[in-house]
């Protein structure tokens, strides 16, 4: 069974300015004459870890690494103007011209999924291939399932906590208007008590068994409030994009080498929108893991990943 690489230091990293107050952390690891391979964050509201260019062999891959918009090292964080799906696509196509990169292979899980695909059908003729994990399409019925009527009944009393959390007379049956109103509102101590919930609530059903009880009364931060705003921001604006519009666009991709990797227990991201997935890109090479979730760790995952990745590098050699 494969293991991540051995963890290596990225030979240059810098801001990319982007023509507004975002500033964009990159990062360049590996061999700067490999194959070119950039790395999509899930969130969208985390960042990039030092663990995530271990997923490709230093040798064979030129990998880049980036935090989107109001994430991680990019600057300034939290910010959420200027900040949409559109943006995301302008950034990494920024980054690409600005390393001189003829075409590169996607690498993406959950969020960044979305934005491999989307990327994809903007600017195909850039991108040697898409690895994609955990499968996020962001649909409507996505949204309904995480924050509606599906996981609530996975992890019921997570759920009733975050209920709970939100102001007297909210709409318990819909929830979503109410957690928006109460994080973008001026009442700060309720504002902290709906973001701690929704944390723990998001952290309970994306990590399942890896989720740590003991954090539950972890002080809720500004940078945790400002990354559960992020997360919203783009939940309650339908990603910026339309009604199944990552679905119906990969007629545009047929003939790119693509890999989908999905876990049984991904709770987040059901098994349906792998399925759905591998069905719009029947090509594909659709790996359903049986003891893995939503998150990247796991001998399973972390293994079909690094196979994945070297397979690909044969195929783009």
């Amino acid at each position: 069974m494969k293991s991540l690489y051995p963890e290596i230091e990225p030979f240059h990293t810098f801001f990319l300015e982007t023509g507004s107050q975002h500033k964009v952390y990159v990062e360049q690891s590996g061999n700067p004459e490999g194959i070119p391979v950039v790395f999509l964050h899930g969130g969208p509201c985390s960042g990039t870890k030092p663990q995530h260019r271990c997923f490709f062999n230093p040798d064979l891959y030129h990998i880049i690494l980036f935090d989107q918009r109001g994430c991680g090292l990019s600057q300034p964080f939290g910010e959420l103007e200027g900040n949409n799906t559109q943006n995301l696509i302008a950034d990494m196509e920024r980054i690409r011209q600005q390393l001189k990169i003829e075409a590169w292979l996607l690498f993406s899980g959950s969020w960044g999924s979305t934005l491999a695909l989307l990327y994809a059908q903007q600017f195909k003729e850039y991108v040697s291939g898409i690895v994609v994990r955990g499968v996020f399409l962001a649909r409507q019925q996505d949204l309904e399932w995480f924050a509606g009527n599906g996981a609530n009944r996975l992890y019921p009393e997570q759920w009733q906590a975050l209920l709970g959390s939100l102001p007297v007379g909210a709409d318990k049956e819909q929830p979503m208007p109410a957690v928006f109103a109460t994080l973008w509102g001026d009442d700060e101590v309720a504002m902290r008590r709906v973001a701690r919930a929704w944390m723990q609530w998001s952290s309970q059903v994306a990590l399942g068994a890896f989720y740590d009880q003991s954090r539950q009364g972890e002080h809720i931060t500004q940078t945790m409030v400002d990354q559960v705003k992020m997360e919203l921001h783009y939940a309650r604006n339908r990603y910026f994009i339309d009604e199944n519009q990552v679905l119906e666009g990969c007629v545009k991709l047929q003939d790119i080498p693509v890999a989908i990797i999905h876990g049984c227990y991904d709770f987040v991201c059901p098994m349906e929108a792998g399925f759905k997935l591998s069905e719009a890109l029947p090509h594909a090479d659709y790996k359903v893991l049986p003891n893995a979730g939503h998150i990247a760790q796991g001998n399973e995952m972390i293994a079909a990943l690094v196979e994945t990745t070297d397979e690909m590098a044969e195929k783009l050699k």
